[in-house]
This record gives C-alpha cells, sequence and structure tokens, in this order.
C-alpha cells in the first residue's frame, strides 16, 4: 500500500533533485515554502477526514430511519390483519 502522506523535504537524500538547487537559491526561501506546502496538505487531509466523518454519520442515520421505517410499516400491517405479529 502506498503511503500518500506528506514527506518532509527539509533534509535532502542521496540523488535528491534538491542536489541540482543552484547555490544561489536562497535555501531559506526553499525551506519557507515546503513549510506552507505542508501545511496546505495537513489542512486538506484534516478537511477531508473531516467530510469523511460526517458522510459515514449521515449513512449510519439513514440506517436508522430505514430500521425505523420498516419496524412502522409492519406494525401498520399487523394492526390492518394483512400479517401476524411475531411472538
Amino acid at each position: 500500500m502506498n503511503d500518500y502522506s506528506a514527506k518532509d523535504l527539509s533534509e535532502p537524500e542521496d540523488g535528491d533533485i534538491r542536489d541540482d538547487i543552484p547555490e544561489n537559491i536562497d535555501k531559506r526561501a526553499f525551506e519557507d515554502m515546503n513549510n506552507q506546502i505542508q501545511i496546505v496538505l495537513q489542512d486538506m487531509k484534516d478537511k477531508f477526514q473531516t467530510m469523511s466523518d460526517q458522510i459515514l454519520s449521515r449513512i449510519d442515520d439513514m440506517g436508522a430511519r430505514i430500521d425505523d421505517l420498516e419496524k412502522n410499516i409492519s406494525d401498520l400491517m399487523i394492526h390492518a390483519g394483512l400479517e401476524t405479529p411475531d411472538k
């Protein structure tokens, strides 16, 4: 399974693209940009988790409502004499 979590780019690895960055580029600006990207990615992850939790909660609520509806229909059918009560 792939891990799509944000990777810390503050320390280069062998063969890292940052090995090709000219020395005249402000390394601090690169680190600041990396930090901002990390913040944005974490924010997006948090928002997706919140949406996922809300969807699952609504599905659970819908399931409970369907169960109640089935019980009410069964009660109405028993009351109308179309079905015998389960004992």
